[in-house]
């Protein structure tokens, strides 16, 4: 069963890691190449390299463990991984609600108080990810507490983020206060992107047709820059929150367990990097510049006729 999860984890990781390194220096390219870069798109490279981070500390270690290729961590190097994971994850989060909300205010009606704060989008986008990288290297203090490195004999239990590090016993005061810090954060955020794509649903329903008479007469709405990336955001919130959801409620099973299974937690393990796997291919599908770029580069079109 171990080398189930473990084709699975590695699948996602050489996938993940390509994706999202593609994405991250496509934007990276065209930044360089026009001297600027859009709101979204630079929030695009920034959850890539949110995305690359999750790989490199919990991706790639998980599935070294999981192939018995050998752990080379002590308890200063599963401190600091713990300690980049939970942030790479935190900006995860964080990115994924801002470019919900930033999609959700571009769509919105043209009434003057919509158009000031659409004027101010661009400054509003730049201090949200600052502010993003300075809460999360903060609250990341907090996870080098509860873990050490892998202990010969020891009954601690092996942590539910890494499997190569144990836990380090603490109070059940001290859990709890992690644990609701923790969830109220990414609670915060998850609930600020539902409602930004609800919102999002709400707009695209009401203002269908005016939004179509905005266009070509014969051009399908489907078409329409404003519905294609409202859509992409709509089903990468959905994505996450679903992943969200599951993995809190393993997560929870888990906890009450006095003894956890290796399957439980090699599938909590395997699910947890599942969004940054899969959300870069959601981006890259939907972009027609990348999808222009294929078709150019491609042998097959510059084949002659």
């Amino acid at each position: 069963m171990d080398i189930t999860f473990g084709i699975a984890i590695l699948i996602q990781v050489i996938t993940g890691i390509s994706a999202n390194g593609f994405l991250f220096l496509f934007y990276t390219h065209k930044f360089y190449a026009s001297h600027q870069l859009s709101s979204s798109d630079f929030i695009l490279a920034h959850l890539a390299l949110a995305n690359i981070i999750v790989f490199l500390t919990g991706g790639v270690l998980n599935a070294l463990e999981i192939w018995s290729l050998g752990n080379f961590l002590d308890d200063v190097g599963c401190k600091m991984v713990m300690y980049f994971y939970r942030v790479a994850r935190g900006l995860s989060i964080c990115n994924t609600c801002l470019l919900s909300v930033y999609q959700a205010i571009t769509i919105s009606p043209g009434t003057p108080r919509w158009a000031r704060l659409k004027a101010k989008l661009s400054k509003f986008v730049l201090s949200s990810c600052l502010l993003f990288w300075i809460f999360n290297l903060l609250l990341g203090f907090g996870a080098p507490m509860f873990v050490a490195g892998p202990r010969n004999g020891s009954r601690d239990r092996i942590t539910l983020d890494f499997k190569y590090c144990t836990e380090v016993p603490v109070s059940e005061a001290t859990n709890l206060i992690n644990a609701v810090v923790l969830c109220a954060w990414d609670l915060l955020f998850v609930g600020l992107m539902s409602a930004a794509s609800g919102y999002m649903v709400f707009v695209l329903h009401r203002h269908h047709r005016q939004i179509q008479h905005l266009h070509a007469p014969g051009r399908p709405p489907e078409a329409m820059p404003e519905i294609r990336a409202a859509k992409r955001v709509i089903v990468l919130v959905v994505f996450y929150v679903l992943l969200y959801g599951r993995q809190t409620i393993m997560f929870s099973v888990l906890l009450n367990r006095k003894e956890n299974s290796a399957w439980l937690v090699n599938s909590h393990v395997a699910f947890s990097i599942t969004f940054s796997a899969v959300s870069p291919f959601l981006m890259i599908s939907s972009d027609r510049r990348i999808r222009t770029l294929w078709k150019r580069e491609s042998p097959l079109s510059n084949e002659d006729p």
